[in-house]
């Protein structure tokens, strides 16, 4: 004869609730939707700089003192970390002084240059025979 034969038949017929059910009652389902506007937002930077990223969902589940345990808190946390550009990267000399110059210090000066003003017309091409 079993120890207790209806516990041991309420574990074979225990249901699991999803876990998506959970993510979208949380916080009145604001959790399921920030982790799904993160996920796009997510998607879409991987997409954008070809690397990789990731999203971290933390839950922290307390009973709530003075219960019998049963009634308990959840409190949620999301983290995402995305993939950043790179961002663009410019081109410095060090001048003798210590400051950054955007023009060679070592660099010869060209003078005698002046800006072409006329417009060039094109010329009529002959083929010869």
């Amino acid at each position: 004869m079993p120890e207790n034969p209806t516990t041991e038949d309420q574990r074979d017929e225990q249901v699991i609730r999803p876990f998506a059910a959970f993510l979208q009652d949380q916080a009145g389902g604001q959790l399921h939707a920030e982790l799904s506007q993160q996920l796009h937002d997510l998607l879409q930077a991987v997409q954008e700089t070809g690397k990789g990223g990731s999203i971290a969902l933390k839950l922290d589940i307390k009973p709530i003192s003075g219960t019998d345990g049963r009634t308990v808190t959840v409190t949620d946390s999301v983290t995402a970390k995305t993939p950043k550009t790179e961002r663009p990267k410019s081109i410095f000399f060090l001048a003798d002084d210590g400051n950054l110059s955007r023009t060679d210090p070592r660099q010869p000066v060209i003078t005698g240059l002046r800006e072409a003003t006329e417009p060039i017309t094109p010329t009529m091409l002959r083929s010869a025979k």
